[in-house]
């Protein structure tokens, strides 16, 4: 044998091949874990807008009075709700601000709200207690509830 052929270093054909599958495999599972990161990346800023929207919501009912202040119960425009009854029904298409008007940018979510009598406060009748539920939802799959309570004192 020469001494040249002692020295020679290098890769084989065989080696090298298998250098590139192990490269290849653990770049598509690294990219592929990006790929699906950069999928969800955008769903916590719609559920935190979902949560603004809910408790947005909730917090302009549940400053209405629980007792029609004008004896009319069931007013038909948004602006003119007065008590927390009016809103028991309500669905919006869109987020809206107190008065009915759409936000800009919050079109595709969703708001409904229920006002039921609630029993569920121990030391305050029935009949003088509502339970206020909130969902807001958006086309991807975001469902956020929010509910709180509302007595006549």
């Amino acid at each position: 044998m020469t001494d040249f052929a002692l020295h020679q270093r290098g890769a084989t054909l065989v080696e090298l091949l298998v250098s590139i599958v192990i490269v290849a495999i653990a770049a598509s599972t690294v990219l592929g874990l990006l790929a699906m990161t950069t999928a969800a990346s955008a769903d916590p800023m719609i559920r935190h807008q979902a949560a603004a929207i809910a408790e947005s919501y909730l917090e302009d009912i549940l400053l209405k009075p629980l007792v029609d202040p004008d004896g009319v119960d069931g007013e038909g425009a948004r602006a003119d709700f007065d008590d927390v009854d009016d809103y028991n029904g309500l669905v919006d298409i869109g987020a809206r601000d107190q008065f009915g008007n759409l936000l800009a940018g919050l079109g595709a979510y969703s708001v409904s709200v229920a006002v039921a009598p609630s029993s569920a406060l121990p030391s305050v009748p029935a009949a003088d207690a509502v339970r206020v539920d909130v969902v807001v939802t958006h086309a991807s799959d975001v469902r956020f509830v929010v509910s709180g309570y509302r007595t006549k004192f």
